[in-house]
């Protein structure tokens, strides 16, 4: 059952360039429709035909219509701890109603989820990990609620990315916590969730190359290699383990 008190949070508030950029276009269709694309693509398990989702990090709700259109849910849960963007995440799931007739909106904590066990077919965790202190408890609270079977959808950018000097001007982040991809990979493989390789992908798009944001590739200068780069993505679909 989730806990009845919710705990003090660590929490290290984003910069208004932060809250501002996850209104842009950029983030919408270069980020997020994007990610979640790539994200069913790895689904190898089958799901519900109305899935149940539980978006934790919802910021200001710009997935729902994202979600809506790729799983066709019968119910959203948004979660998130910092309200003004809860209240901006409300505007945007009335704008969703005609996909998603049930969207709740929740005030709390990852590591403290404020929902019962077993209750979701798909936890989303887009971009929400390297905002978070306390991992391992987070991952722990997405497996209790994720339903026998359920999918753990999880994309991340590493700490080749959130460490660059681009990143570290314009966002705050809590960097003692940063991980590399095959850190991140591990860390969901011992928090008792199962994939494979089919199951995990490793994009390398533009706007995750803090150096040059892709420049030198497209005047045809560099072309990083697979094994031979730091990664600055990872994407996982994973599966909660019996």
């Amino acid at each position: 059952m989730p806990p009845s008190h919710p705990s003090t949070v660590p929490f290290v508030p984003e910069t208004a360039f932060g809250i501002w950029f996850l209104r842009t276009h950029t983030w919408e269709h270069h980020v997020l429709r994007v990610a979640i694309d790539d994200l069913k693509r790895l689904i190898d398990t089958p799901l519900p035909a109305a899935p149940v989702i539980v978006d934790v990090g919802c910021g200001q709700g710009i997935s729902f219509r994202l979600l809506a259109d790729a799983f066709k849910p019968r119910r959203i849960v948004g979660i998130d701890y910092h309200e003004p963007s809860l209240a901006l995440a409300a505007n945007a799931a009335q704008a969703c109603r005609d996909k998603v007739a049930d969207i709740e909106l929740l005030h709390g904590d990852c590591a403290e989820l404020p929902l019962p066990d077993a209750s979701a077919d798909i936890v989303f965790c887009h971009q929400t990990f390297h905002h978070l202190v306390e991992q391992d408890r987070a991952l722990a609270e997405f497996r209790r609620v994720l339903k026998p079977g359920g999918v753990l959808l999880f994309a991340e950018s590493t700490d080749a990315y959130i460490r660059s000097w681009v990143i570290r001007l314009l966002f705050r982040h809590p960097m003692q916590v940063q991980k590399s991809a095959d850190g991140y990979l591990d860390m969901i493989r011992r928090g008792g969730f199962s994939f494979t390789e089919r199951n995990v992908s490793l994009p390398y798009l533009w706007w995750s190359r803090a150096k040059d944001f892709g420049l030198l590739e497209r005047l045809g200068l560099y072309r990083p290699q697979p094994g031979k780069r730091r990664e600055t993505l990872v994407n996982v679909a994973a599966v909660k383990a019996d």
